[in-house]
């Protein structure tokens, strides 16, 4: 290959998909990139096991900056023809506490997933009737209960739970914040590999006839209403359950000394 090319190893929840659907967005603009005079070509791996063999191809550990804001890891390798280089920038925002862990990437990899913590929200109504059932749920899905509580959330809390969609609408963001503070929420910090994503799986979408559609057992298919009253709010990434922890239970956690709850201060 005559020209010099761009390898990226990118981590994050979900890489594979993220970055399928990115590539995929890419290829929609390759026509215009063309009359530019520039023709940029991506290719990924498209399993774990394929990606760290590309990455020990084409990495050391001493290339690597890891860190806990990402899970899983991609590889991208882009090509670029003519004298105009195209630059595809991946990114995500991390909040001021966040520290970068030494660590060796492989070793981590081959450890497996890590210990975590979530916060999971009970809106007003739904744990009142159903709070055996949702904590045989989390029995066996392996979460550990690791901090618990009832709260009456104030309207500027509840307007900091929810997503940048819900705000566009004020009709909407009205009747979500009015549901929230409504009556007593129960707030669940949880435990166990992977936390944050086994969570957001086990919820499914925002709106229950979403969640009906695409599986029945999903916990919003079950317990929701409609989109306001669906049951629950769980955190939707790390770094927002990191937020959730500190703002919920400030006091700390009733669980052993873990190195992630202390390099995050919680």
């Amino acid at each position: 290959m005559s020209n010099p090319v761009l390898v990226c190893a990118l981590r994050r929840i979900n890489a594979f998909k993220v970055l399928a659907d990115a590539l995929k967005r890419l290829t929609q603009c390759r026509e215009k990139l063309s009359k530019s005079g520039s023709l940029l070509q991506a290719v990924m791996a498209l399993t774990p096991e394929v990606t760290i063999r590309q990455a020990i191809l084409f990495f050391t550990e001493m290339d690597f900056v890891t860190g806990k804001m990402c899970f899983y890891l991609s590889a991208a390798l882009c090509r670029y023809d003519g004298n105009v280089v195209k630059s595809i920038c991946f990114s995500c925002l991390v909040g001021e506490s966040q520290r970068c862990h030494a660590e060796s990437l492989f070793t981590s990899l081959q450890t497996g997933a890590q210990i975590l913590c979530t916060v999971l929200l009970i809106k007003p109504g739904a744990w009142s009737h159903s709070l055996a059932r949702i904590l045989r749920k989390l029995d066996l899905e392996k979460f550990s209960v690791v901090g618990m509580k009832h709260i009456n959330l104030e309207p500027d809390i509840a307007l900091g739970l929810l997503s940048s969609e819900v705000k566009q609408d004020p009709a909407v963001l009205e009747a979500h914040c009015t549901y929230l503070t409504s009556g007593t929420a129960l707030v669940l910090c949880l435990q166990r590999p992977n936390a944050v994503k086994k969570l957001i799986d086990l919820l499914g979408p925002e709106d229950p006839k979403l969640a009906q559609a695409l599986d029945p057992f999903l916990w919003r298919a079950q317990y929701g209403i409609s989109a306001v009253q669906n049951g629950f709010y769980g955190s939707k990434s790390y770094q927002i359950a990191v937020r959730d922890m500190k703002l919920f239970f400030p006091e700390g956690l009733c669980c052993a000394e873990c190195q992630t709850l202390e390099e995050e201060e919680v």
